[in-house]
């Protein structure tokens, strides 16, 4: 059942709306009016187009309706509405009912929906709080007409400095978020780090919310709709929906408009930086003049054969969601354009992220060897590493700087555990076992690592194992205990992901069948019967069967080592 105008006319008029701002309500319009919408097609200039108003769109979501309009004048005839153009105001009689929103992909008339002002006004008055929301489970909103559905005007995103092959890479799940990547579009390089002057913004002008700065910058394009003191509300939809946030935005200039057959879209240039977009929901992006965002430095080195081959420094956003995508997205086009991006390829990875008032940091160490995917792996390792500590719900964990050395080969350094030995089968308390493992690589190459272990004295007799594996399977085996727990405080989160081991070495777990425990994700081997009584029924504490004593490090010369084989001796007395 559709919602009537008047009920929706009367949920809006409770919303403040400022004298500087002069509004039409919705409850006012209707088909056959004229207005006037403000857009710009060239440099800064904010030029005049006019609106034919079709009808009211009622309940096209919860408490939301939407004005559908024809566009026309300038250059709208040919183009249709432009990617770049949400947000774009609209007046009747010199009072603004709202902005340019949304459209009809493949359209041959420009018609567009036109989201009402109030709704884009009440954005400030919902509770401040970051929407509890993934990338994956984001999609653009849509209006239907029968089979034909109008979606949200595409927001055009710049990358300047990325390869074509990391923004391919990434394309597909930003379309899913109705961002459209374009390459070599953001005509100028990076936007100027200094604050702009308020005066040369006004409603229509171009605007571009950043979240990447510097040797690597990504922005998103919109149009600003309404200025109140030093308020701004733009695009009149999401961006990308993460509620409370403190995301940069700039002056952006168009260079020329590109007509295209689904959409036709403005190639545009960041310039200063203006203020900060703290509000990002469904209606509407909004924010402060000004202001300046919390941007965290990332630094990234790429050397092959130890000869350093590429060097970048940028700022990202510091958020939750988006800090981790992007730094994913950097590791990958640094590696891209910098090694080789199809066949063999190795990438050691050596950095930190460091923390505001914290003198310890998370550590990423890793090597990757594989045909074609080193690259992937790398982005992807550091990018979840990144969310997992983000993610911990610790607001003392700020990030400071993110620092990343990549070492790249076109040589596959990798080895696999293959046959694994001992020097003994039967051992007594207090003998040594030596446990040797070979090491297999490509065209035959073969590497014998030994470890040695003395048996404690007095230990009980039975079964020992010696599990030979990579690093991988070493630190799930420590983990597989702690993993389903959440860390009590940032002390324990950060110990839990440098407690993760490198792939460049294999790893000699010694262990026995027998109980231990995790204690706030410390490992308890082997307690004393009556203190596993007490512990083995705390429902907080995590019982395992498989008791480790000892663990042994295999260096692998700077391979990547993976597999498995376990090897056994009795322990007489």
């Amino acid at each position: 059942m559709l919602v009537p105008r008047c009920l929706i006319s009367c949920l809006l008029a409770a919303i403040p709306v400022s004298a500087a701002i002069s509004v039409m309500p919705i409850a006012d319009i209707h088909a056959g009016m004229h207005g006037v919408g403000k857009t710009v097609f060239s440099g800064d200039k904010v030029e005049d187009f006019d609106v034919e108003i079709l009808g009211i769109l009622e309940n096209t979501g919860p408490k939301q309706s939407l004005i559908l309009g024809r566009l026309s004048g300038g250059p709208l005839e040919h183009t249709g509405v432009l990617q770049g153009m949400s947000g774009s105001p609209v007046y009747i009689d010199g009072k603004l009912i709202g902005a340019v929103a949304l459209a009809f992909p493949y359209s041959k008339d420009p018609i567009a929906g036109i989201r009402p002002i109030e709704e884009m006004l009440r954005v400030n008055s919902l509770p401040s709080v970051p929407a509890p929301l993934r990338l994956a489970d984001l999609r653009p909103a849509t209006a239907g007409f029968g089979d034909a559905r109008m979606t949200n005007v595409a927001t055009p995103v710049s990358f300047s400095g990325f390869t074509s092959t990391a923004i391919e890479q990434f394309a597909p799940q930003l379309r899913t978020l109705g961002l459209e990547p374009r390459q070599g579009i953001s005509i100028g390089g990076a936007p100027i780090d200094r604050m702009g002057d308020p005066s040369k913004l006004q409603p229509g002008s171009m605007i571009s919310v950043e979240l990447m700065i510097g040797d690597m910058s990504i922005g998103a394009d919109g149009t600003l709709t309404a200025i109140d003191g030093n308020n701004v509300y733009a695009f009149g939809h999401r961006f990308l929906s993460i509620g409370t946030t403190d995301l940069p935005f700039t002056r952006s200039e168009v260079m020329t408009l590109l007509a295209n057959v689904n959409t036709s879209f403005k190639i545009s240039s960041a310039r200063e930086l203006m203020g900060v977009i703290s509000q990002d929901r469904d209606t509407a992006v909004t924010g402060k003049l000004g202001a300046r965002a919390a941007m965290t430095p990332l630094d990234i080195t790429v050397t092959q054969e130890t000869t350093q081959i590429g060097e970048y420094h940028m700022q990202i956003v510091n958020d939750r969601l988006l800090s981790p995508y992007l730094l994913q997205m950097a590791v990958f086009s640094a590696l891209d354009s910098t090694a080789r991006s199809t066949g063999v390829l190795s990438v050691g990875m050596q950095g930190s992220i460091e923390f505001e008032n914290r003198s310890d940091a998370v550590q990423l160490r890793n090597i990757y060897a594989t045909e074609g995917g080193a690259a992937t792996s790398a982005a992807l390792n550091a990018a979840t590493t990144l969310s997992y500590v983000m993610q911990g719900g610790f607001d003392n964990l700020k990030l400071k700087r993110i620092s990343l050395h990549l070492e790249a080969s076109a040589r596959k350094q990798a080895l696999t555990i293959g046959q694994v030995y001992s020097s003994k089968r039967e051992a007594k308390p207090g003998d040594t076992i030596d446990v040797t493992a070979l090491l297999d690589g490509e065209d035959g190459a073969e590497i014998a690592r030994t470890a040695s272990y003395t048996i404690p004295s007095g230990a009980a007799p039975g079964t020992l194992y010696f599990t030979v594996c990579d690093g991988s399977q070493a630190s799930l085996a420590d983990m597989r205990q702690t993993i389903s727990d959440t860390p009590i405080s940032a002390d324990q989160l950060i110990s839990a992901v440098n407690h993760i081991r490198p792939g460049d070495k294999a790893y000699v777990r010694v262990w026995r069948a027998e109980p231990s425990y995790a204690v706030q994700g410390e490992e308890m081997d082997s307690p004393p019967p009556s203190l596993a009584l007490v512990i083995g029924g705390t429902a907080s504490i995590t019982q395992s069967k498989n008791a480790k004593m000892t663990e042994l490090v295999m260096d692998a010369g700077g391979n990547m080592v993976s597999g498995s084989k376990t090897i056994q001796i009795e322990v007489k007395e």
